[in-house]
């Protein structure tokens, strides 16, 4: 039955308008600066507003949803730090004593956290709703999660978007808190694209070389023992996924199907949004890429979405800091779109358009 409801949920996804994207970009040429002077800033907006279906979008309720889960694979040795962290900093988004909380403030987002599937609950965040259960297993003795609970996640993150969407938020972005999940990322990575695990894994938040190396050894014995299926998005993520990564497919699949521009963090949330586009190509007109962080396959997702990040900072944070930097640039871009004069407010000839 979850699945059934989630397919006609997909079933709704349309497209962004694209008269308003144009309109969008017309009157950007209108304004009295250098045609295409903003660069992707004008491409971005023109598309917000074909998301938002108005030639005028708004992006005054901005908010990150921060999904929370343990990964079982972190009992092989794969992390710098244990699983017990995941709760403590979950806890922190409460508090704002997180870096993305502290970002936040500053871009006039709103943290949206959730336990999805942290090892222990913690108070203030844990709700049953939304708890698919505690922590995934370990991918190397046995599947991470069954197919009912990764279409539970999906679910949820598409309910979440749901809800925020019914309270104005206008824009989101994704972020994420589990340790042990840039070595679930890069397995459902390596899944999604037919790469080795030489060439999608990294070191994450800081790991030695030998640490590195026994990470890659755990990926690639954990795929040929799961054996997942590259063409089904969701038995990969049951077999070799995380809970957070299963429910930020879900985010993506709810921004299109409620027509939300979602802005992607880092490697781990795109690759949350390949599998999303792998379920249904049409999400990928809802995505922004915000930055291209350290992890070595990021820019490969990127690749594989079709996607330009903007940022390039070196960032390795998680979180959502990465999508959170994006924020800021989009409410300046946004200020030039509302309020420059145009050439016909100053009389002054408007500039042509030339093709090389």
């Amino acid at each position: 039955m979850p699945e059934t409801i989630w397919e006609n949920e997909i079933k709704q996804i349309r497209l962004p308008d694209e008269e308003v994207r144009k309109a969008s970009l017309t009157r950007w040429n209108h304004l009295a600066k250098p045609l295409h002077g903003m660069g992707a800033l004008e491409t971005m907006l023109a598309r917000i507003a074909g998301i938002q279906g108005r030639l005028h979008p708004s992006l005054q309720k901005k908010g990150i949803v921060v999904l929370c889960a343990d990964n079982g694979i972190v009992k092989e040795g794969v992390s710098q730090t244990g699983a017990e962290v995941t709760a403590v900093v979950a806890g922190n988004f409460l508090t704002g004593q997180t870096s993305v909380c502290k970002m936040a403030k500053v871009a006039g987002a709103d943290i949206l956290p959730y336990d999805i599937g942290i090892l222990t609950d913690v108070e203030g965040l844990t709700k049953a709703e939304y708890k698919i259960s505690c922590g995934t297993k370990d991918f190397l003795e046995e599947p991470a999660m069954t197919r009912e609970e990764v279409v539970r996640a999906i679910l949820t993150g598409m309910k979440i978007v749901k809800e925020r969407k019914a309270q104005g938020y206008e824009i989101l972005a994704t972020g994420e808190m589990g340790i042990g999940n840039t070595t679930t990322s890069s397995a459902v990575a390596c899944a999604l694209t037919g790469e080795a695990a030489g060439v999608m894994t990294g070191r994450g938040a800081g790991l030695s070389d030998e640490g590195l190396i026994r990470k890659k050894e755990v990926i690639t014995e954990g795929l040929a023992r799961r054996n997942p299926d590259p063409s089904d998005p969701v038995d990969i993520l049951a077999k070799v996924g995380g809970l957070d990564i299963a429910g930020l497919t879900g985010v993506f699949l709810g921004c299109a199907r409620y027509q939300v521009p979602a802005v992607l963090d880092g490697f781990i949330s795109s690759v949350a949004a390949l599998a999303a586009v792998r379920i249904e190509p049409k999400v990928k007109e809802y995505l922004f890429a915000s930055h291209r962080s350290k992890e070595p396959a990021h820019n490969r997702i990127l690749e594989e979405l079709g996607l330009e990040a903007v940022l390039d900072l070196g960032m390795a944070l998680g979180e959502g800091t990465g999508a959170c930097a994006l924020f800021p640039l989009l409410d300046m871009a946004m200020t030039v779109y509302e309020e420059m004069s145009s050439f016909d407010d100053i009389q002054v000839e408007q500039y042509k358009e030339y093709t090389s």
